[in-house]
């Protein structure tokens, strides 16, 4: 396929070719399993069933999941054998939902995959880096959307992750999740069932970027989304780093994001304590819950 499923539109025929998100034609899944480290509402006391695909078409030079994001790890599947590791982690895991992470580049075939859809909630979780026209393929098949709305200085973008368009297309991108899916629903044990749940990772020494997009999360009118104020950023091993990025967030910045963010009246939603800098919550791409087998692509 020629494509242009995302903003880079790099027009590589996929099936020939890698795309500039590192993948070719085939799905590629890196691990299969629940996860408890979501948000509350998403991950409940029971995880989400979450898919990790490998590939992406940012390039974050902070990048917590290097080994996926560039392609190193994951194994090629089908469209089938993507619908029975939903039901599997369904049956099996006990998971309060689907959750797909950094599936961008591959809509067309996940769509394909969620029909039927699964009888539990699906999570989209992505970098926020979108085309409102890719989005659409996914209108009544998911339910969640839970998408990152890192910059809104278009210098940062393009410094830390080749990308100096992405405010534009990730504020563009979260209006479409929203005209498809509204306001948020809880259940009884107030798990989300549908509507926006935008995150925010604060990096460090980039406090005027945070309360940037934090201006940008209040726009949207009261009550439409959700928002989530993340902390837990730590400095990836073995990476070659700008210096600000080379530590954590100290107290001050994290604070001052914080009483920032309920000044400007942002109530629903979620604030990581600092003390989540931890590297525990990135999960080990060992290809879990993809076919059994060991092993990696080439």
């Amino acid at each position: 396929m020629i494509c242009a499923l995302c903003p880079r539109a790099c027009r590589v025929d996929r099936d020939a070719a890698r795309g500039f998100c590192g993948m070719g034609g085939e799905v590629v899944v890196a691990r299969a399993a629940p996860h408890y480290w979501e948000e509350p509402c998403i991950a409940g006391y029971g995880g989400a069933g979450t898919v990790f695909f490998s590939g992406c078409s940012l390039r974050c030079v902070y990048c917590q999941n290097q080994v996926i994001s560039g392609g190193r790890v994951g194994r090629p599947v089908t469209v089938d054998r993507l619908r029975q590791i939903y039901r599997e982690l369904i049956d099996e895991g006990g998971v309060h939902n689907i959750e797909l992470v950094t599936g961008t580049h591959f809509i067309p075939q996940i769509a394909e995959s969620l029909d039927p859809r699964p009888e539990v909630p699906v999570v989209w979780n992505s970098g926020g880096y979108e085309l409102p026209s890719s989005l659409r393929l996914l209108a009544g098949k998911v339910q969640v959307y839970l998408p990152d709305l890192k910059y809104m200085d278009p210098a940062l973008a393009g410094r830390y992750s080749a990308a100096p368009d992405y405010p534009e297309r990730a504020v563009a991108a979260i209006h479409e999740m929203l005209r498809q899916v509204g306001a948020p629903v809880f259940d009884d044990e107030g798990l989300l069932v549908s509507g926006v749940l935008i995150r925010h990772l604060i990096l460090p020494g980039q406090l005027d970027n945070t309360l940037d997009v934090i201006d940008a999360v209040s726009a949207f009118p009261k009550g439409s989304v959700l928002f989530s104020l993340m902390s837990q950023y730590t400095p990836p091993a073995d990476v070659s780093l700008p210096d600000a990025l080379n530590r954590r967030v100290t107290r001050e910045e994290y604070e001052r994001a914080v009483d920032y963010m309920y000044l400007c009246g942002i109530e629903d939603g979620y604030v990581q304590d600092l003390s989540s800098a931890q590297a525990q919550y990135t999960p080990d791409f060992d290809l879990t819950g993809v076919d059994g087998k060991e092993g990696q692509t080439s």
